[in-house]
């Protein structure tokens, strides 16, 4: 899930799970995001602010810019269907059964031989999954029908669909489509020719989780969109070339920044983020321009999943508390990969063949 953020106010920023303050609510000024997270502060902030805390989330300032080639109808919500049933024998993470968004974990995870082939298992099972996810991507498919499935194959592994029941999340899989920015919940609204959307898939897998997500394309799509596609997959593996033992995780944002700036789209409000045994845990990986301290170990796993707009990176949250999106109604598109940092590099532990 992508903890999932824009580059303003460094004492704010999000990750794919988490809402960032300056999304808003409907007629609200500005939302405290009952889903936000907040974890101990350690380092000064470009200008004098609070040091008590920090939301895992920054606001962005609003850019101009065009939600795509084509008139679209704005995303409208269908019906939420009931939350599936998993099988008591299947092993459930920590979270499932409370209300509330667990706190990240301050823990960085440094994994061992055994764990890394742990990962490696939940990490390749969540890649075949968002496979066959992204196959059902047509015109009149409900995302409905894609929890559906993602659901039920995740289950037949002896897995857990890790967003079902975090924070009280409804469904098995995010599905977020055109402006929703991320965090969407499948329902009855169909696939529409021209429309793109972002499957994100997390699995439980004896203890650990693995985390992907990509942007499909929904019949014909205009060249403007296709562009944002491209551009924002070109920006989390360039975010992802920076990773090795010993580099700064700043090289990341800056990487990601330099790619996002040159074709003029904003980088969306939600954070990368740790990832293995904990769902959410340290360190906190920023899409953007950052001056956040903190070097990169062999050995430990987390999520790079930029978000990037046509135009605000400014959101709105829905009343159902998670889906957001763009305040002016400008496509966004997001790619993620869960990657273990290594010697010399880094390796994907979430592509698909």
């Amino acid at each position: 899930m992508a903890a999932r953020v824009p580059a303003a106010d460094l004492n704010q920023h999000l990750s794919s799970p988490f809402i960032a303050r300056r999304c808003h609510g409907p007629g609200e000024a500005a939302l405290e995001a009952p889903l936000s997270v907040r974890i101990k502060s350690r380092t000064p902030r470009r200008r004098a602010e609070s040091t008590t805390t920090r939301i895992l989330c920054r606001g962005a300032e609003a850019q101009p810019g065009s939600g795509g080639g084509r008139r679209r109808e704005p995303l409208r919500r269908g019906a939420v269907s009931a939350r599936l049933p998993v099988p008591d024998h299947i092993r459930r993470p920590p979270y499932v059964g409370t209300a509330a968004v667990p706190e990240v974990c301050p823990d960085r995870q440094v994994h061992d031989g055994e764990s890394i082939m742990r990962m490696l298992d939940a990490c390749e099972l969540a890649a075949r999954v968002l496979h066959h996810a992204g196959a059902m991507v047509k015109p009149s498919v409900t995302t409905d029908e894609i929890d559906r499935a993602v659901h039920q194959m995740i289950v037949d592994a002896g897995a857990y669909p890790s967003p079902l029941g975090y924070g009280g999340f409804p469904k098995s899989v995010c599905t977020s489509v055109n402006e929703c920015t991320c965090h969407g919940i499948p329902d009855s609204r169909e696939l529409q020719d021209g429309d793109i959307i972002n499957i994100d898939v997390t699995v439980y897998l004896n203890g650990y989780h693995g985390d992907t997500s990509r942007t499909y394309l929904c019949g014909e799509v205009d060249d403007a969109t296709k562009q944002l596609v491209k551009v924002t997959e070109e920006c989390m593996m360039r975010g992802i070339s920076a990773c090795r033992h010993g580099a700064s995780f700043k090289e990341i944002g800056q990487r990601i920044s330099e790619h996002a700036e040159k074709y003029g789209y904003g980088i969306d409000p939600f954070v990368g983020h740790g990832v293995g045994r904990m769902f959410h845990c340290e360190p906190i990986i920023w899409h953007t321009y950052d001056y956040e301290p903190g070097f990169m170990v062999a050995g430990q796993t987390f999520t790079v999943e930029p978000t990037l707009s046509m135009g605000s990176t400014q959101c709105v949250v829905w009343d159902d508390g998670w889906t957001a999106v763009a305040a002016d109604g400008s496509l966004s598109a997001q790619f993620e990969h869960t990657v273990l940092v290594t010697g010399d590099g880094a390796e994907v532990l979430t592509g698909f063949p």
